[in-house]
């Protein structure tokens, strides 16, 4: 139930309705906007073992969406009922599908950090 009401205020944080978290695989079609997928994504989620990687991509999706990074979505992925109302409850704002990169996609880059001798 928890989990449900997470997802509710993650779509309504979309502007999408969150009544619309509750219906079966029409729920999916929304996440699939939400997180700027096609429509014919939901094909990948019902093919077996093409799912799982599909769903990982789609999770780490729905991260970059509210600005979180890859641990965040291990985090969603391992402990999706403490991760899920972090980012339905918490102050995450929704950034648009694929939302910006991320500071922790961003570490490692060469191109922020300066050699002085």
């Amino acid at each position: 139930m928890f989990l449900w009401a997470s997802f509710w205020k993650i779509f309504a944080k979309e502007g999408q309705p969150g009544w619309a978290s509750i219906i079966p695989i029409y729920n999916v079609f929304v996440l699939l906007r939400i997180v700027g997928k096609p429509a014919w994504w939901f094909f990948l989620l019902i093919i077996p073992g093409v799912n799982i990687v599909s769903l990982i991509m789609l999770t780490h999706e729905l991260s970059k969406s509210f600005g979180k990074g890859a641990g965040f979505t291990f985090g969603l992925m391992v402990l999706s009922f403490v991760f899920y109302p972090i980012l339905g409850f918490g102050g995450a704002p929704y950034l648009g599908p694929g939302g910006t990169e991320s500071d922790a996609d961003k570490l490692g880059s060469f191109e922020d950090y300066e050699l002085k001798r």
